[in-house]
């Protein structure tokens, strides 16, 4: 072995390691919560859906929330059970990386499922110590779409049978009362 093909062979395994070292940590928003101090300045992986609405800030950042709770995959409308409350966590990101993004969540539309990498600040002193992940990339694993709304037909036609029973017995009632006053 030449003594060039020995030092690609070193510099590669140098260069592998040292991405190794860099790379960010796959977690979950629940573990980020829980662990919240712990990982502080870390970098971290986190998947979730993106809900409530997008803030565009004039010094070029884009806040929003990541929800990363059961409900990501397995929405209630969409037969997903109740497993408690919502789970999420701020993100800031450059405006770039937000530009083209389907609508957040919400009542009407599922949002984008997003993989974001970033560092994660833990009640960050410049921002009045909130804590929230500071996202340098995003990746969109789902588009986000409207939610299926499915009108429930029987139930519609029971509650239009009510509402015009109630209006006969108004009227009837109303006829009662049209004697000597």
């Amino acid at each position: 072995m030449t003594r060039t093909t020995r030092l690609v062979i070193i510099a590669t395994i140098c260069l592998s390691f040292s991405g190794m070292a860099s790379a960010a940590e796959a977690t979950t928003v629940s573990e980020l919560i829980a662990d919240s101090e712990a990982l502080a300045g870390s970098e971290v992986t986190v998947e979730g859906e993106l809900v409530g609405d997008y803030g565009f800030r004039q010094d070029g950042w884009m806040w929003t929330q990541l929800n990363g709770d059961d409900y990501v995959h397995a929405p209630i409308v969409n037969g997903g059970e109740p497993t408690g409350g919502n789970t999420g966590v701020g993100v800031r990101m450059p405006f770039e990386l937000g530009e083209g993004l389907d609508p957040p969540g919400g009542y009407r539309n599922r949002g984008p499922i997003v993989r974001v990498t970033g560092v994660w600040k833990h009640h960050d002193p410049a921002r009045q110590g909130e804590s929230y992940l500071e996202a340098t990339s995003l990746t969109v694993v789902e588009p986000g779409r409207p939610r299926s709304q499915n009108p429930q037909w029987p139930a519609m036609l029971v509650g239009l049978g009510l509402l015009a029973g109630s209006l006969v017995l108004w009227r009837t009632s109303r006829g009662d009362q049209t004697g000597p006053k």
